[in-house]
């Protein structure tokens, strides 16, 4: 019967609707987040809410991509961006509110729109992989901002800064590896572009010593043929003719 025919996922699909609604939910996020002077547990309590659902629609929606081929052209682009957009508008806002310092914030943002940048500035050479560090430091970051994002106090107020002082070294410890492998993927790159170039470069034989080169074989070939018979000569005749050089010899 012949393989099955797998058909171009379409734009409405069960992963582009999870980021979709992830993209929706980043407003409303942030108008949870600072309801009221951003002080307010309840408020901050629906706008953890709002986090955590944009954070675990991030984790099924790349999945649910992959696994049931509903990976599209919006998808790639849609889910790197609404990542950041919850994340960066949760950093901010926090840093806003003056829960959590500015240098933080910063750190985080320019690692993640950098490895983003980096990405597509090596995509031509190949794609670097999401590492098992990288997933990590994603989890981290979900877990000790959505703390911050909490009102909390007391043991876990310290416990919070603990979560965030991870993520923070994850963060930086990632996003230097991630450099590392861009650039041994971009040397590998620009190194097969210079073979592919010198293999195209080498020019052609020239007509006339390729004339000449076909010419010199075949003489070799007719000089071959015709020594062939003075090493393969009939044994009788070479009998026959035997007596008459001896006789011409001596006479």
């Amino acid at each position: 019967m012949g393989d099955p025919v797998v058909g171009q996922a379409g734009l409405w699909n069960i992963a582009n609707l999870l980021t979709m609604m992830r993209l929706v939910l980043v407003p409303g996020f942030v108008m949870l987040l600072i309801h009221d002077g951003g002080h307010d547990p309840a408020w901050r309590s629906f706008a953890w809410a709002a986090f955590a659902i944009a954070m675990i629609t991030d984790l099924f929606d790349g999945e649910l991509a992959r696994r049931y081929g509903l990976v599209t052209d919006f998808g790639k682009i849609a889910d790197p961006i609404a990542d950041k957009a919850i994340m960066g508008a949760a950093l901010v806002g926090l840093s806003a509110l003056g829960d959590l310092p500015w240098w933080v914030t910063g750190v985080i943002l320019f690692r993640e729109i950098g490895i983003t940048l980096m990405r597509f500035w090596v995509i031509r050479h190949g794609v670097i992989p999401a590492s098992r560090g990288g997933k990590l430091k994603t989890l981290t970051q979900g877990i000790a901002v959505g703390m911050y994002i909490l009102a909390l106090t007391g043991p876990l107020a310290t416990l919070r800064a603990w979560a965030m002082a991870a993520a923070v070294v994850l963060t930086v410890l990632t996003g230097l590896d991630y450099i590392r492998q861009a650039v041994v993927l971009r040397r590998a790159g620009l190194a097969a572009q210079r073979e592919r170039a010198a293999a195209q470069a080498e020019p052609p034989a020239e007509p006339g010593l390729r004339a000449a080169s076909d010419l010199r074989a075949t003489s070799d070939l007719r000089a071959t043929v015709d020594a062939e018979p003075e090493h393969g000569q009939d044994p009788e005749r070479e009998q026959r003719t035997s007596p008459r050089r001896q006789s011409h010899q001596n006479g």
